[in-house]
């Protein structure tokens, strides 16, 4: 049965990184992938372009991560930084839920050095009750998505506790690594190796995994719950 992953990121590359692996082997089996980003990430820009030229080129940069998977790319229009947890942008992206009726949601951990991250967190956890309740009438009709499921981002390690470890094939893993290329910040920040990082996250996950390669994520505590009428 083919899915539909929706991964919702804060910025464009987010999602891309941490779960990039898992949506490249998702895509090459069929399903169908659609990124979200909440802003472009356009205040990492290089010393010689300008914010707004820097936006545009993260949009294509995204797009054509997402051609690649022969997938969908969205981003919003807020600004890079200053992302709030608004019933406004919640509802925005619970019409998306809707919209497009992703099996899977993913996005990021509660806890992260970046503000836009934390908020990121909530805004889809709302979104994904605002989505599925039938009492909140919007354009679309209501569509729950199952999750979310949280990504391992080496900016939102705290607490962060990899409970679901899902395969990367070597060819979702060749896959990736064509897409993420298109990623200028990604090959080539001096701040972080994000693509060398990355990679080698994949490894050690696989190994863990008894794989070869794999991406982990965190769930809600709640979720973890086992129930058992024996041993």
């Amino acid at each position: 049965m083919k899915k539909t992953i929706m991964a919702i990121g804060a910025h464009i590359g987010d999602m891309e990184l941490s779960a990039g692996g898992v949506l490249a082997t998702m895509a090459d089996e069929g399903h169908r992938i659609i990124t979200v980003a909440l802003t472009s990430g356009e205040k990492g820009n290089p010393a010689k372009i300008g914010i707004e030229d820097y936006r545009q080129q993260k949009q294509a940069e995204a797009r054509a991560f997402a051609d690649l998977m022969k997938g969908i790319s969205i981003a919003l229009s807020y600004d890079d930084g200053t992302l709030v947890a608004s019933e406004t942008i919640k509802f925005e992206v619970a019409d998306l839920i809707r919209k497009h009726k992703p099996d899977i949601l993913i996005t990021h951990w509660r806890h992260s050095m970046h503000k836009d991250h934390e908020a990121t967190h909530h805004i889809v956890k709302d979104a994904q009750f605002y989505a599925g309740v039938a009492g909140f009438e919007r354009k679309h009709p209501p569509h729950f998505a199952a999750g979310p499921y949280y990504a391992e981002n080496w900016e939102d390690p705290t607490d962060f506790k990899p409970h679901t470890y899902v395969r990367v094939s070597e060819k979702g893993f060749a896959l990736w690594q064509e897409a993420i290329a298109k990623h200028w910040f990604a090959v080539n920040s001096t701040a972080f190796r994000y693509k060398e990082y990355y990679e080698a996250l994949m490894v050690v996950r696989g190994k863990e995994a008894r794989l070869k390669y794999a991406q982990a994520f965190d769930i809600e505590p709640i979720a973890k719950k086992v129930v058992k009428s024996s041993f």
